[in-house]
């Protein structure tokens, strides 16, 4: 057998010539395994070893199939986000499910650098994919209309609602608007919001209810619609609604806006946090105060993560799978890349439940309905 060479002289034609088998058979070696006995394929790459050929170029084979075999995420937040937010994460191993079942590999383009500066353009216009999901984007964000300039298909998740592209979801106003009517039902008047970041400027900041304009995030704009449609028609009178805008969404947010919002001159008696991962800030800030929950402060959170279920007392929140989430974006941005998505099937709104649990109850007994 020839000696090791130049692996630009070395193709899948010198292998296969020097085992003696066709060229597919050699291109099954590298590409589809399962169809060569283990004896052969490793013959093969033996053979392929010993001439210095280290394997097909997965740039010419993708300009060849014109495919790249792997899709992308983008997501607005830097890169270890996704790797600390149980919610991120749970979406993340539910697409990473998904993509693997098609034997298609998964890309994370994160619009934000470890600094907090946006830095994704190059990214995500030179990332070798058949397509992207986005993660939750501001309304008019930058690398929205760079993704769409890619003409590869896209999968929204959460926000923002494009036309003409597939989105998945829940019913966030319906489930914010639940969630309120819950503590309103159990007597509460003062109640405040724990939300998630308006926009892109991510300032931590109490937010005038009268003057809260349009939030960029769908996802906050939505909530916060629910959240204030049940208050406005508490009786006998509309409910108080206190808001403070997290920047980022940490437990430490949460901590810290739990603690502003018991500052104010209305003390409220109810939180609705538009995450468990700022409810359980919220929870660390009552210990601090020395209120006991849910006897003087009830708390609601968002999303139903394992936090949720071993915090201290366990959270009521409103319960969705992300996992679940992940699972259909990936199955319709692969379904998209084969060019089968149906014009009248763009929008998939998953299940969600209000889970009432031991962390909401009445009011103290002052404070009821007044």
């Amino acid at each position: 057998m020839p000696g090791p060479r130049d692996q630009g002289n070395i193709t899948l034609v010198t292998v296969a010539r020097a085992v003696g088998v066709s060229l597919t058979t050699v291109s099954n070696a590298y590409n589809r395994p399962h169809k060569l006995s283990p004896a052969l394929r490793d013959r093969i790459l033996a053979a392929a070893r010993e001439l210095g050929y280290t394997g097909p170029n997965p740039a010419a084979r993708t300009l060849r199939s014109g495919r790249a075999g792997s899709v992308g995420l983008l997501f607005g937040e830097a890169l270890d986000y996704v790797f600390q937010d149980p919610g991120a994460l749970e979406f993340l191993r539910g697409l990473a499910q998904g993509t693997a079942r098609h034997n298609t590999g998964l890309q994370l383009i994160a619009a934000l650098d470890a600094d907090g500066r946006e830095g994704a353009a190059s990214l995500v216009a030179n990332a070798i994919v058949d397509g992207l999901v986005v993660w939750t984007l501001p309304d008019r964000h930058p690398l929205l209309q760079l993704a769409r300039e890619r003409n590869i298909p896209l999968v929204i998740h959460g926000s923002p609602r494009l036309d003409g592209v597939p989105f998945v979801g829940i019913d966030d106003r319906a489930a914010a608007q639940a969630a309120a009517e819950h503590l309103l039902q159990l007597g509460h008047r003062s109640l405040a919001v724990i939300s998630q970041p308006f926009g892109p400027s991510r300032r931590a900041r109490h937010r005038d209810p009268a003057k809260l304009g349009r939030p960029r995030y769908r996802v906050t704009r939505e909530r916060l619609a629910g959240y204030q449609a049940a208050a406005n028609a508490a009786t006998p009178r509309p409910a108080a609604l206190d808001i403070y805008e997290v920047a980022v969404n940490r437990r430490d947010e949460g901590h810290r806006a739990a603690l502003e919002l018991h500052r104010a001159a209305r003390r409220p008696t109810a939180v609705l946090a538009m995450s468990d991962e700022l409810a359980i800030g919220a929870l660390a800030a009552a210990r601090e105060l020395d209120l006991h929950v849910p006897h003087d402060l009830s708390i609601v959170g968002w999303d139903d993560s394992p936090g949720a279920r071993t915090s201290d007392p366990a959270l009521t929140t409103v319960g969705q799978s992300l996992h679940d989430q992940g699972r259909t974006c990936a199955q319709l941005l692969i379904t998209a890349t084969r060019g089968d998505t149906a014009a009248d099937d763009l929008v998939h709104l998953a299940p969600w439940q209000l889970i009432t649990r031991a962390s909401t109850g009445p009011p103290p007994p002052g404070a009821r309905l007044t």
